[in-house]
């Protein structure tokens, strides 16, 4: 008898209607986000790399060659006509230290500045090791056609390494917005179209409008920084707060960070002066990095201090507002900045930057929709602003008196089509150069974001992100670990 009638007062109950309904309602639509957030890696991810890879080795194979300081007779033939009696003049032993440095940085410095997330460091350190060492195979083409394209060949030498190394450093920068809300098949994606529109702007900027940037500040880090901005804000998730408890950090995973830091730090000024010439330029270049630099680490200390409750410095401030010192020198490094106008720059970057992190990173997110991981508007963004300004109104004011005349001449190169170019008008040709950075940032991250938000990428799903478990195989005992330690506010994270 109570069989007979069970279901029917369960049918007739409010309460058991509502689940049978929400569970009927909520299982095609389960399906669909399993369908649509299909994180399996398996076919695509080698596809992508193996198909890219066998076209990098055919491209090469067709277009790649030795410039005459790497060729073996290239380097004879030239150390005869140049009248070259050692081969300590060639240029590799000029640059090859330079170079180290640089590749550190992308590799190590871009790298571990980015394992702050307290469950994500190896996608930070992973993922930035695999969209680099594509990006610069890549590099090497797109900005070979542009630059050292010869007899139909592509010349490569020790210079070549390095501005393949900017490159891939405005997509690290990009890579810093979107950490851990994209799949590595998007990275890859992302940094084809990237490097591509970067060797598009930089060619605009240093071969047609020819300006001077020697660090970037506007070829890499303003372009680099507001073209990741905007693909992050075309990718918006509505529901990102779902993973609150893992966009925190942790003790170690802070330290880790801070290793990266240190490391961009101390090699900031051969970013600087890598590409620069020999001799006065490339000694100024680093003199004025090394400045700014110390400088922007007391004011991000003052005003982390400053803003923080009782006092505390904020480890994030001190991982990023402390290097917008030597975003914002870039552009004027080998101008005649002079030691204490290195100072001012990073002087009022360190403030710039902090003021960022505490102030408008949560307006960009609740306002704009820009949900920036690393906070790179506030490191590369405005600073690379800064910095591009600081150039325009460094290289206008430059007089004879200050330079010299064959020093300005060879400071702003002005010899041939551009031998009649006047200070002022360089400076406006810098400004110009801030908007085309902008422009192209702007524009092309739209329509690269646009891309990378087809459904069938394998990005993760909201309550997903941040979690090395999606895409690396993560040992279990590891992962309650980082659970159960305490966050750097003091604060124990949530149980897994």
């Amino acid at each position: 008898q109570h069989s007979s009638l069970w279901p029917e007062t369960l049918c007739h109950s409010p309460r058991w209607l509502c689940l049978l309904k929400s569970r009927r309602s909520l299982q095609p639509m389960a399906t669909f986000n399993r369908m649509a957030k299909n994180t399996d890696m398996r076919w695509r991810l080698p596809l992508v790399c193996l198909l890219w890879e066998v076209a990098m080795i055919i491209l090469f194979g067709v277009f790649v060659r030795f410039n005459p300081e790497a060729d073996a007779a290239g380097w004879a033939e030239e150390k005869y006509e140049k009248n070259i009696t050692s081969d300590s003049e060639n240029d590799f032993y000029f640059r090859y230290p330079s170079f180290q440095d640089v590749h550190v940085m992308i590799f190590v410095g871009f790298g571990f500045l980015m394992t702050f997330l307290q469950r994500y460091g190896f996608g930070a350190v992973g993922f930035n090791f695999l969209l680099a060492a594509f990006g610069i195979q890549w590099a090497l083409l797109m900005q070979g056609w542009f630059h050292t394209f010869e007899g139909g060949k592509i010349l490569i030498g020790v210079e070549s390494l390095i501005n393949a190394d900017f490159c891939v450093g405005s997509v690290c920068i990009a890579f810093g917005a979107l950490l851990g809300k994209v799949s590595p098949v998007q990275v890859l994606i992302m940094t084809l179209f990237q490097v591509t529109l970067f060797s598009v702007n930089e060619y605009i900027l240093l071969d047609l409008l020819h300006v001077k940037d020697a660090g970037g500040s506007m070829t890499i880090h303003t372009f680099g920084a507001y073209f990741g901005l905007t693909v992050t804000a075309i990718l918006y998730r509505p529901h990102l707060d779902q993973t609150k408890d893992k966009q925190g950090s942790v003790y170690h995973s802070d330290l880790f960070s801070m290793i990266g830091t240190l490391f961009l730090w101390m090699y900031w000024p051969s970013f600087n002066s890598a590409v620069s010439n020999h001799g006065d330029a490339q000694h100024r270049a680093v003199i004025n990095t090394y400045c700014s630099l110390a400088a922007c680490v007391l004011t991000t200390v003052a005003f982390s201090s400053v803003l923080e409750r009782k006092g505390r410095l904020n480890m994030v401030h001190i991982q990023n507002a402390t290097l917008a010192g030597g975003v914002a020198v870039g552009t004027s490094a080998e101008m005649m900045l002079t030691p204490y106008g290195s100072l001012i720059v990073g002087f009022l970057c360190g403030i710039v930057s902090t003021v960022g992190f505490v102030f408008v990173t949560p307006f960009l997110e609740s306002k704009l929709h820009i949900q920036d991981t690393c906070g790179i508007h506030n490191l590369h963004a405005m600073p690379g602003l800064i910095g591009g300004i600081v150039g325009a109104v460094t290289a206008a004011a430059a007089t004879e008196e200050v330079y010299g005349i064959e020093g300005l001449i060879r400071a702003f190169d002005f010899t041939g089509a551009y031998a009649h170019r006047t200070p002022s008008v360089q400076g406006g040709f810098q400004a110009a150069g801030i908007a085309v950075s902008l422009g192209i940032a702007l524009v092309g991250g739209a329509i690269v974001g646009g891309i990378l938000k087809l459904p069938f990428f394998g990005d993760p799903t909201d309550e997903n992100c941040f979690d090395d478990d999606v895409y690396w195989e993560v040992l279990e005992d590891e992962e309650s670990s980082v659970y159960s330690m305490q966050g750097s506010n003091g604060k124990a994270v949530a149980d897994s």
